[in-house]
């Protein structure tokens, strides 16, 4: 049997402030396989958050791309954490679980291809231990032209007819749906295509029990240790 695979959304976001190296680690401790961040592009780094505005998650307003990468870092993004840049969440992970990274914004995609190369040809991970996953198509397409080794991911959280179109001409690995999206007949013909199908965001045990029985390949949860302990 294929292994279902626990993605800790945002890490483990139920547990700890999302996106911070605290839920990283405690999504690794609670035994998730991959973790999933987000990422903006900012003065060259990839910074890790979701919003494009820091209103939400941070002790500050206003957009994430107007402000300073040190300014961005001195903010708080919940219990004292501060908001992490993508490398310091692979250093944290260490190969210890793969890694989903989610491009929220532009210029996002060659800092993340570059970075996922680096760790993989002086860091010792894998590109089986990464994939990239967007809503914006144009980005996974650059993802792939850049290096067609990255695996990439398709979010779609409305009925699209045309992603598997795109899947089959731009390789892609997965197909990451919205879990109303997550019907029998989806999951069915997603796998016939060959793209394996993770569903987002499944935080109640009678919906991972009947997404498992339908034969998803895995999901993104706040609280992994609802998948690990089954």
């Amino acid at each position: 049997m294929e292994k279902f695979h626990c993605f800790a959304h945002r890490g483990a976001s139920g547990h700890e402030p999302e996106n911070t190296l605290s839920a990283v680690e405690k999504a690794i401790d609670l035994g998730a396989d991959w973790i999933e961040v987000d990422v903006y592009a900012v003065k060259g780094e990839l910074i890790v958050i979701h919003d494009e505005r820091l209103d939400r998650t941070t002790n500050d307003t206003g957009y994430v791309r107007d402000k300073s990468l040190a300014y961005l870092r001195s903010l708080d993004a919940g219990k004292g954490q501060r908001i992490p840049i993508l490398r310091e969440v692979l250093d944290s992970v260490d190969r210890r679980a793969g890694i989903n990274i989610e491009l929220k914004g532009p210029k996002t995609e060659g800092l993340a291809v570059s970075l996922i190369e680096e760790y993989v040809k002086e860091r010792q991970w894998n590109y089986e231990q990464f994939a990239v996953s967007s809503f914006n198509r144009r980005q996974l397409i650059k993802v792939k032209k850049l290096n067609p080794h990255i695996r990439i991911g398709i979010l779609i959280d409305l009925p699209r007819r045309h992603y598997a179109i795109f899947a089959r001409r731009y390789d892609a690995y997965s197909v990451h749906v919205q879990i109303d999206l997550a019907s029998a007949r989806f999951i069915a013909r997603a796998h016939e295509r060959g793209l394996k199908v993770f569903v987002y965001t499944v935080n109640n045990p009678e919906d991972i029990d009947r997404l498992q029985v339908l034969g998803v390949d895995g999901i993104f949860t706040d609280f992994p240790e609802l998948v690990v302990k089954r």
